[in-house]
């Protein structure tokens, strides 16, 4: 039997145990029985804990060694007891860890032909080593390697609930996602890139449609955020008396009608990660006020809540108004616009990258036909032509409706054609045609098409009422119908 060596237990843990019991017995429950409760527990929970363990002292001999490590090496607890552990287990190295006072974890230690992972820590009292610890975390390789699958398992689900939480908030675009070779796009992109991985605020400025979105989104996952959703909203588009409860959130009970459990607020949600303000124009005052506190105070307080919680949170603001403008009308707190525009990025409007239209047009179409399942391959030159000389007042969204509704006109053709685009589009070519025909051809040819054009427009005006047409053009309708004939118009 191994005599004068114990663990000692504090009167502190006693008086917690003790506490333990009382509470066990007023709810009516069995406490746990024995001549010293506290050391019958701890007896107990040491013999069935699923590792082995064993106890050294500072020699190294083994002062306590539970059951199923016993059973494992073929001796009881009391032969065990009292003898140095270089007799009992193999290749120990419980006695040097007792002398170098170094832990040893994770580490491959052979016992009766199976290599199993140990722990080894030294126990420390008052600075001095009065003894050490050993567990048997993996008692084989194969439980090691089960334990190593499951969690590269879950590993892999993480990763891919992740991209499935990104594509369901739009979150998958990347700087690969902006198309374009002009100069103005690619300084954009640029500046974009080169501050993506910074902790600073970004104001993105630029006309409706010009893809401010396209790059937050961008930005985000450049970022060390991008394994985070990036967080949207768009503060013109929530009705000014629910935008603090969206931003901020709120407690239960906040208000009549507030959810059971409370809600957090965009801010908490993106905390680690990116929240993007899309039009931050339309803000009001009130709530620019309550955006400054947490930019500055990096804290968020819900509607209701007692006390504030932290948060990390990246800001990237984008507006199609003139902020500057706003802050010199009162109508934008000037230290909130100097918060959020720390790093300012222009995105041009379409009409100042015209070369990029064709290579928009294309990616569009390309994309959009995928989407639809259409089988349209290519745009005519005449098509692209127009799409050209157009100034796009709607930027780059406008662009994408116009293929989405040429695609839709599209019949047997794998080709989108100048007749699939709205008049006011192809008019544009339609009058670079007519100063040209000023320049060249008879008089005969040019008056003929000229009077083709006028019918086709006119018919077009009146949705091919023909009776209309013959009207405005002030011709009869047997007239209209032979020069219809003569120019092969079909309605």
């Amino acid at each position: 039997m191994y005599s004068g060596r114990c663990l000692l237990i504090s009167n502190n843990i006693k008086e917690k145990y003790l506490a333990f019991n009382r509470l066990y017995e007023k709810k009516g429950w069995k406490p746990f029985e024995g001549k010293d409760s506290l050391l019958s527990l701890y007896q107990y929970i040491f013999d069935n804990v699923y590792n082995w363990v064993v106890v050294v002292d500072a020699q190294g001999y083994i002062a306590m060694v539970n059951k199923p490590y016993c059973e494992f090496l073929g001796i009881s607890q009391e032969e065990a007891i009292g003898k140095h552990v270089t007799e009992i287990i193999e290749n120990t190295r419980m006695h040097i860890v007792v002398k170098t006072g170094n832990r040893e974890i994770g580490d491959i230690q052979k016992i009766k032909g199976n290599n199993m992972i140990a722990d080894r820590i030294p126990i420390f009292q008052e600075g001095k080593i009065i003894g050490a610890v050993g567990t048997v975390i993996f008692k084989d390789m194969l439980e090691l390697d089960a334990y190593v699958s499951k969690i590269m398992k879950m590993e892999s689900q993480i990763a891919y609930y992740k991209e499935e939480l990104k594509k369901v908030t739009g979150g998958n675009y990347t700087f690969k996602s902006i198309v374009g070779n002009s100069g103005k796009i690619q300084i954009a992109k640029g500046l974009a890139q080169k501050v993506s991985d910074s902790k600073s605020n970004i104001l993105l400025l630029g006309e409706s449609g010009t893809g401010k979105e396209l790059f937050a989104h961008a930005i985000h996952n450049a970022s060390k955020r991008g394994d985070y959703p990036l967080v949207k909203i768009n503060c013109g588009a929530i009705p000014s008396e629910l935008l603090e409860s969206e931003l901020f959130g709120y407690e239960q009970g906040a208000f009549t009608g507030a959810k059971k459990g409370g809600k957090p607020g965009k801010f908490e949600m993106a905390n680690k990660s990116t929240i993007f303000l899309d039009e931050i124009g339309d803000l009001p005052l009130n709530m620019q006020v309550k955006i400054l506190r947490v930019i500055q105070e990096r804290e968020v307080e819900k509607i209701g809540g007692l006390k504030p919680t932290s948060i990390d949170v990246r800001i990237i603001a984008a507006t199609n108004r003139d902020l500057s403008d706003m802050v010199k009308k009162k109508l934008f707190r000037e230290d909130l616009y100097y918060r959020l525009n720390v790093v300012n990025i222009q995105i041009p409007p379409l009409r100042e990258r015209k070369d990029d239209i064709p290579l928009l047009a294309n990616y569009l179409m390309k994309k959009l036909a995928k989407e639809m399942k259409f089988h349209v391959t290519s745009i005519s030159p005449k098509a692209m032509d127009a799409l050209v000389r157009y100034n796009w007042p709607g930027n780059i969204r406008e662009l994408a409706n116009i293929i989405e509704r040429a695609i839709n006109f599209i019949d047997k053709e794998a080709t989108i054609l100048i007749d699939h685009l709205p008049y006011y589009i192809r008019k544009e070519v339609a009058n670079n045609s007519e100063e040209k025909s000023e320049k060249l051809g008879s008089l005969k040819e040019i008056i003929e098409d000229v009077e083709k054009k006028s019918i086709v427009r006119t018919l077009e005006e009146t949705d091919n009422n023909k009776y209309k047409a013959a009207k405005l053009l002030g011709i009869s309708r047997t007239s209209l119908y032979e020069k219809m004939k003569r120019y092969d118009i079909e309605v």
